[in-house]
């Protein structure tokens, strides 16, 4: 596969920032395929060819992680290197963020229309759910709703590397989509804004929106697909172990005890990204 030769996991584990920008081209050739062949399913379209792009890369660092998990012994040292392969897959998905964001922005409205049809739906239902239930819901009753969807999620991330092995990429980079799309729209609303008052859209305006808008969803957006990358690893780990059949060895209860600490690793996380997002990112926006 030609995408497969722009990164390989040990360069990966060693310069992981290095995956922003393989996953900023990743989905910019899948947002101008789908629009060039797929163009009426584009909105969907681009998030699997996305994840296609990115499986041979997943697939051989879960493969590297459940090695792991049978050589090192020392559980501290196994939790550093896991969270190697967090990281860069941290940096994987912001780079394909950042590149819905920007297309979502530069592209001309109608072909916006098209490619983040179904993002922009879902983003409606959400705002219509929260704006419906904001009158009558406490903030601790709001913060247990976040949490507990978080956890949904989290829940079909670690199902869906279980079942697929890399399956938690779909999620991450559905979500990414989402993310991209709330991100740019609140770009484009404000800079509007900016022009109308302003009568032109000034460079430090729009900059301090760009940055404004990072800030309102990475706050509490970091640590909750953190959470969920880590939940995808420890089900990925579970599932190449069960597929190279090394559940037959004493080392897969090892592997099923890593597996749970990750898990509770990324419980954690959502507890933190739900307080933030109901305690802190309201306050400050």
């Amino acid at each position: 596969m030609v995408v497969e030769a722009f990164m390989n996991v040990f360069k990966a584990e060693k310069k992981p920032y290095e995956l922003f920008f393989v996953g900023f081209l990743y989905s910019t050739i899948a947002i101008f395929l789908s629009l060039w062949i797929f163009r009426n399913y584009a909105s969907l379209v681009m998030v699997f060819l996305t994840v296609i792009a990115c499986i041979p890369l997943i697939y051989n660092a879960l493969k590297l992680e459940e090695e792991k998990d049978l050589k090192i012994n020392k559980e501290t040292t196994l939790l550093r290197e896991h969270g190697r392969m967090a990281m860069f897959v941290m940096f994987l998905f912001l780079g394909i963020t950042v590149s819905f964001t920007l297309w979502y922005i530069i592209l001309p409205p109608d072909l916006v229309q098209i490619l983040f049809h179904s993002q922009t739906e879902t983003i409606a239902g959400i705002n219509n759910y929260v704006s419906g239930k904001s009158v009558t819901i406490s903030s601790f009753g709001l913060f247990s709703k976040i949490l507990f969807n978080n956890i949904k999620v989290l829940t079909f991330c670690i199902l869906f590397a279980f079942i697929y092995g890399f399956g938690a990429v779909f999620i991450l980079t559905w979500n990414a989509s989402v993310i991209g799309v709330a991100i740019g729209n609140f770009i484009r609303v404000n800079v509007g804004a900016y022009a109308h008052s302003a009568g032109m859209v000034k460079a430090a305006s729009y900059f301090q929106v760009f940055s404004l808008s990072l800030l309102r969803y990475f706050i509490h957006g970091i640590p909750e697909i953190m959470a969920y990358v880590i939940g995808g690893i420890a089900g990925g780990i579970i599932s190449i172990a069960i597929v190279r059949k090394d559940f037959k060895n004493k080392g897969f209860e090892k592997i099923l005890f890593d597996a749970s600490e990750l898990i509770t690793i990324s419980l954690l996380f959502l507890l933190l990204a739900a307080f933030i997002e109901v305690y802190i990112t309201p306050v400050l926006f």
